[in-house]
C-alpha cells in the first residue's frame, strides 16, 4: 500500500513528515500475537492499519483489566517519554501495524510544527475518549454502564459492536454474564433494541 493510500486510510497519518515516512516500517500480526510486555523498553511508536490490539495489565488473580483497545490509530501513546512500558499489548485479530524509531518520532516532532501539532490534537482526543470510559466505569449498575457507552460512542443512539460481547464486558468492567442479564432487562423495559452487533435506544415505554 502506498502512503497516500495509507494516509488515507488513517487520517492521523496524513501529517507524518517525510523522513519519518522512510523510517517507518510495516509489522503484520497474528492474533493472540504479543506486541511489548510491561516491563519491555519502548523502541517504536505504533499505529494499528488493520486488525485489533488491547492493552492490558493482569491482577495476581489472573484477571485482566482493559486499558486501551485499538482497531484503528495509534495507541500507547504514553509510551513515547516511558523508560518502560506499563501493561502489555496484545493483538486480539490478525493484522498489521506501522512501526516508527522512537528516536526518528521525536525529531519529527521537534522539527516539524503540523506534525506536532496533530499529535497534541490527537492525544486531546484519547483524553476525550479515556475521561468517558473513567466516568461510566463510576457508574453503578451494569444498565447504566450500558447506556453510557451508547451515549458516549454510538451514533444517533446506535452502538455498532467491533468486538464480540465478551470482550466489551470487560471494557465494561462487567462479566459477560452480567452484561448478557442487563441487555435483556434493558429489552424487556423497551429502553434498548438489538439487531446483531447493533444497539440502539429506544424511548421507554410509558407505564399505564
Amino acid at each position: 500500500m502506498t502512503w497516500p493510500a495509507l494516509a488515507a486510510a488513517r487520517p492521523e497519518l496524513a501529517h507524518i513528515p517525510a523522513a519519518l515516512r522512510d523510517a517507518a516500517r510495516v509489522r503484520a500480526l497474528a492474533a493472540g500475537e504479543t506486541v511489548f510486555r510491561q516491563g519491555d523498553r519502548p523502541k517504536a511508536m505504533f499505529c494499528v492499519l488493520d486488525g485489533e490490539v488491547r492493552l492490558l495489565r493482569r491482577s495476581r488473580e489472573g484477571g485482566e483489566v482493559i486499558l486501551q483497545r485499538s482497531r484503528g490509530g495509534f495507541f500507547a501513546e504514553a509510551s513515547l517519554e516511558s523508560k518502560a512500558y506499563h501493561c502489555d499489548a496484545e493483538a486480539t485479530a490478525a493484522g498489521r501495524l506501522l512501526a516508527f524509531p522512537l528516536r526518528a518520532f521525536r525529531e519529527a516532532l521537534e522539527g516539524d510544527a503540523a506534525f506536532s501539532n496533530a499529535w497534541m490534537a490527537q492525544l486531546a482526543r484519547e483524553v476525550r475518549k479515556l475521561r468517558a470510559r473513567c466516568e461510566r466505569l463510576s457508574l453503578h449498575g451494569a444498565e447504566a454502564r450500558i447506556l453510557h457507552a451508547i451515549e458516549s460512542e454510538g451514533t444517533a443512539g446506535t452502538l455498532a459492536l467491533a468486538r464480540s460481547r465478551k470482550a466489551w464486558a470487560a471494557e465494561l468492567g462487567l462479566t459477560h454474564e452480567a452484561l448478557y442479564r442487563a441487555l435483556a432487562r434493558l429489552q424487556a423495559a423497551g429502553t434498548l433494541s438489538l439487531d446483531g452487533e447493533r444497539l440502539t435506544l429506544r424511548q421507554p415505554r410509558k407505564r399505564l
